[in-house]
């Protein structure tokens, strides 16, 4: 329920991106406190996992191919690391260390450097539209 005061504006993204991604986050268990998130994509949809997963508790890493992103993701929406893709450097560090993935991201693109980043047992899901048949 939304509260009379709240401006319907406001309201309209959580009906939208926000049941998107906060549905799976829930089914898949990712609302516990103290483990790690990785957002891959920081659109619509990605801009609202990383504001469930610090609601949540969870530390949250925003993964994107472009560094301009970098500022808006740690001081806007306050992840708490940001990762560039392209750089091996950054995502050989991340190896092995996520509980979650939400991947955001629009189009094609590999998963596998993604997948090797999360810890055994970890969960991946997909809410971005791939262009093409995966």
């Amino acid at each position: 329920m939304i509260p009379n005061n709240y401006l319907l504006a406001s309201a309209t993204p959580l009906l939208c991106a926000g049941i998107t991604v906060y549905s799976p986050m829930i089914r898949h268990k990712m609302n516990q406190p103290g483990k790690s998130l990785g957002v891959i994509g920081l659109g619509g949809l990605g801009h609202m996992a990383v504001k469930f997963g610090k609601a949540f508790g969870l530390n949250v890493t925003v993964i994107s191919t472009s560094n301009s992103k970098k500022e808006e993701a740690l001081n806007q929406l306050g992840a708490d690391k940001f990762v560039l893709s392209s750089d091996p450097d950054q995502m050989k560090i991340l190896a092995k260390s996520l509980d979650f993935i939400v991947d955001s991201a629009y189009g094609d693109h590999p998963f596998d450097p993604y997948l090797s980043l999360l810890k055994v047992a970890g969960v991946y899901f997909l809410v971005g539209f791939p262009s093409s048949q995966i």
